[in-house]
């Protein structure tokens, strides 16, 4: 890279198992990059093997950043992550480094490059009392307290959605403001329109589908069912994010006798293939920058990022 030329940050995303991690790596390789993570289950350090984090082979070739430094028990925000995504940004650009960013969560992307909202800090007492009122009259009735306090935002969220309907509950309740206001005020994007170079793996449905199921059942060969016996131990909020992982909740089912290994499996896989069709839709109508791309195609993407790099305009 050249003194004086500030690269474009490069943006990998795709759906799970697309082949994101390997394209990064390569780039990265080629076009001395720092790999970030914008995976909203990879940053946690509980679970390296049941999110297929990069292995600890791969991060020693290249620096890899935000995977694994965040606990379990930890409720992380989109907006805690545009904090450090906004640190290793900085870092990247301070060592003349390419920043990639690679992941398959929506949302983090779109607050690096659209901004996000801010709302402020909620107080641990109300949160842990939204969550105390769940878990003892059930999502219907939170549900009704929204629909009683903020009509708007629960005529936009499914009734089985607890996580979203809480977080909504909280927020009328500590600032007497929806969250749909709060969307509206934000801070601006850390990577403005035209700095950075954007791609969407979109492998075929089926051949993804089958590469979901396989890597699943990878991960169990593994020691995925490890991993997660020992997050099951620490009896976390069952509502964390890092619990509701794909194959957590199906897993920890199995190690309490309610399934059998097969059929956790099973659920896992299923999980995790809807999932996929889900990043589609949501790349497809909120992030309209990114270029799809066959992951077969992409070496060609790639092979044009790094002649930029080698020689900028």
């Amino acid at each position: 890279m050249s003194e004086g030329h500030p690269s474009k940050a490069v943006l990998i995303a795709g759906p799970t198992a697309s082949g994101k991690s390997a394209l990064a790596l390569e780039l990265a390789l080629a076009a001395g990059g720092v790999v970030i993570n914008a995976d909203s289950m990879q940053v946690y350090r509980d679970l390296r093997i049941i999110t297929a984090r990069p292995t600890a082979a791969d991060e020693a070739l290249v620096p890899h950043r935000l995977y694994g430094h965040v606990d379990a028990a930890v409720n992380f925000s989109a907006g805690a992550w545009v904090g450090d995504a906004a640190k290793a940004l900085h870092e990247a650009r301070a060592q003349r480094r390419l920043p990639i960013f690679i992941g398959g969560t929506g949302l983090y992307f779109k607050a690096l490059t659209t901004g996000l909202s801010v709302v402020p800090p909620i107080p641990a007492e109300l949160r842990e009392d939204v969550r105390a009122r769940l878990e003892r009259n059930g999502v219907e009735a939170l549900h009704a307290e929204l629909a009683a306090r903020d009509p708007r935002a629960a005529e936009r969220l499914n009734l089985r959605d607890r996580t979203r309907i809480a977080r909504a509950l909280e927020v009328i309740e500590a600032t007497g403001r929806s969250l749909l206001d709060w969307h509206r005020e934000g801070q601006p994007p850390l990577l403005p329109k035209d700095s950075f170079r954007a791609v969407f793996l979109a492998p075929e449905r089926d051949e993804l589908y089958a590469r979901i199921d396989a890597r699943f059942d990878a991960m169990l060969g593994a020691g995925a069912l490890q991993e997660v016996e020992r997050l099951a131990a620490r009896r976390l909020d069952p509502l964390l994010p890092a619990m509701k992982a794909h194959g957590v909740p199906s897993l920890i089912r199995h190690l309490h006798g309610e399934l059998s290994l097969e059929d956790a499996a099973s659920i896992g896989r299923a999980d995790t293939r809807h999932y996929a069709k889900r990043q589609f839709t949501w790349f497809r109508h909120q992030l309209p920058d990114f270029e799809w791309v066959r992951p077969e195609e992409a070496r060609g993407w790639l092979a044009a990022i790094v002649t930029a790099e080698r020689d900028p305009e």
